[in-house]
């Protein structure tokens, strides 16, 4: 099953270290990376900066783009009543289809601050136990996923995260 999950760390560098354990990860047959990206917002910065290389060329130019929606339009809409609003209305409309959802980009956005970091993550045929094993003890926070309640229960138990 292909599965869309983000999770936050509470320092700019942990994404980066989670994705490189995810690209080892893939290359033990443990998982299948369809692609990802990290986002990191190092403190002062005005913005934070998106990393994104593609995974699969077969589907990776389709989540390319989206991960530039999130990471520029997302992190460029002010944070003021109404215009937050109307700005995540029209990324909705854009993430249409993804599993992304209105709440899942007003919780990436509030969220993901100065000093964190963020992992983008689509992958397919993971071996979630192992998977879990490299990932556990990461301090992280899934913030979004397309998995069902059940499921997500599972993934927080065995990643360890929150």
């Amino acid at each position: 099953m292909t599965t869309f999950t983000v999770w936050k760390f509470e320092d700019p560098e942990g994404a980066a270290r989670a994705a490189a354990s995810l690209k080892s990860a893939e290359a033990d047959g443990v998982v299948k990376i369809v692609d990802h990206a990290v986002l990191s917002w190092r403190e002062g910065a005005e913005k934070p900066a998106l990393e994104h290389k593609q995974d699969s060329t077969k589907r990776g130019a389709g989540w390319g783009a989206l991960w530039g929606i999130l990471g520029g339009a997302l992190f460029m809409i002010p944070v003021a009543g109404a215009i937050i609003g109307a700005g995540i209305g029209a990324l909705v409309k854009a993430t249409e289809g993804t599993g992304i959802t209105k709440r899942d980009l007003e919780r990436i956005r509030t969220e993901v601050v100065p000093g964190t970091s963020a992992l983008f993550m689509v992958t397919d045929e993971a071996d979630v136990d192992r998977l879990g094993e490299r990932f556990h003890g990461r301090d992280a926070t899934l913030i979004s996923t397309n998995l069902t309640d059940a499921e997500r229960g599972i993934l927080l138990e065995t990643f360890g995260g929150r």
